[in-house]
């Protein structure tokens, strides 16, 4: 695949396709084509119950990149990592790489959640942002207060402005959250991928992010002294690992 790629960026739980905003604009100023689906059930993507589910974030996806006839590079923020797992299996033929920002690279089979359990026995702290969450009665979908996504997600930007993203913010579908992916050697497993580590998160903690890099090996991987959302907090540093990855 020596065209050049077109991004597909996955946003991760409780955000939408504005959180790639600003790298979007970056690079696309770089002469990329950029694609930024909204997830089913989030508040820019309203979605019957039967699409709330890992295949139909997978459907929005393939329905998202139908127009592209060249490579799709696949980058997934956080918990987006694991819809974009499986959007490359599905479409392996047609993806040049998959990178992760801060994002869950887990074992073929593995529940982010099982991971996180298993590492809270010794530390606390990478229970992340459960612990904030406010659940609808029917426990079927859950917010996060602004003032935690300011706390926990946003430690790195200023106060005001970590404010005003906070809003933006919007309550996610238990379906489209617990994820898990499905993938195997052949396919996935035969992609090129990057891992973006965030050194400063408080939501995927560091020792979790490179827990998931030892159980799922082969990853390049670029390490920023950021908070959990690097694409708004250090967008230049992180198009400019996503381009060096594209060009290699």
């Amino acid at each position: 695949m020596s065209e050049q790629p077109t991004f597909v960026l996955i946003h991760g739980a409780w955000a939408a396709s504005w959180v790639w905003d600003s790298l979007r604009t970056v690079l696309e100023g770089q002469g990329y084509a950029v694609i930024t689906p909204d997830m089913p059930g989030n508040s820019r993507n309203p979605a019957s119950p039967e699409q709330i589910n890992m295949q139909g974030c997978v459907s929005q996806v393939q329905a998202c990149c139908a127009g592209v006839t060249g490579p799709l590079l696949i980058v997934g923020h956080s918990g987006g990592g694991v819809v974009a797992t499986q959007v490359a299996e599905v479409m392996a033929e047609q993806v040049a790489g998959i990178a992760y920002i801060a994002g869950m690279m887990l074992p073929s089979g593995l529940g982010f959640a099982e991971l996180a359990d298993e590492v809270q026995k010794t530390q606390p702290e990478a229970a992340g942002i459960w612990p904030y969450l406010e659940w609808s009665e029917d426990r079927q979908s859950s917010t996060v207060p602004p003032q935690a996504v300011c706390d926990v997600f946003l430690q790195d930007l200023p106060p005001d402005l970590a404010m005003a993203a906070a809003q933006r913010f919007c309550a996610q579908p238990e379906g489209t959250r617990a994820l898990v992916a499905e993938w195997s050697a052949e396919r996935f497993g035969q992609l090129p991928r990057l891992y973006i580590e965030a050194q400063q998160d408080k939501s995927v903690v560091l020792s979790v992010q490179r827990r998931m890099q030892q159980l799922t090996p082969g990853a390049k991987v670029v390490s920023l002294q950021t908070g959990h959302v690097p694409q708004v907090t250090a967008t230049q540093a992180v198009a400019d690992a996503l381009v060096g990855f594209a060009q290699r």
